[in-house]
């Protein structure tokens, strides 16, 4: 769990691991009444500060998303998978929204967004890493 967590990214690490959370139950990764790792087990796994992790805990404890059992851990509530998927495809669509609106603000056609999305989508690529070389050539290129 957590191997897409990436400390070094620009994103700060409690919202990767909200958002890891709330992408793996809205794809069915994690299932309603599932337990998630400790706070100290997720902080000692990703070597980060135990505070980080429990941020990203209460905010899903908030969200209503996860629930705890006192002495015996974090669970997934049960059903919060359709409220996930459909909270989770809201943000993306906000996110490509804007991405679009700034590639059409920069000249790019609708058939070079098209190409440039499929790339993406076909690389194996996680969230919050180091974007590809290959796909970065594809700017200076223009294509």
């Amino acid at each position: 769990m957590f191997e897409n967590i990436d400390i070094h990214s620009s994103v700060p690490v409690y919202d990767q691991i909200e958002n890891y959370i709330r992408f793996a139950v809205a794809s069915g990764k994690l299932k309603p009444g599932e337990q998630i790792p400790s706070v100290r087990e997720a902080s000692e796994k990703l070597k980060i500060n135990p505070n980080t992790v429990a941020k990203a805990y209460r905010d899903l404890q908030v969200m209503g998303i996860v629930y705890t059992r006192r002495g015996m851990g974090v669970y997934i509530n049960k059903d919060v998978a359709a409220r996930c998927g459909e909270d989770c495809r809201r943000q993306l669509v906000k996110r490509f929204y804007e991405v679009v609106a700034e590639a059409k603000a920069a000249g790019m056609t609708s058939e070079e967004v098209k190409r440039l999305c499929g790339k993406c989508f076909k690389s194996d690529v996680a969230p919050y890493g180091e974007t590809p070389a290959a796909l970065l050539a594809l700017a200076k290129a223009g294509k």
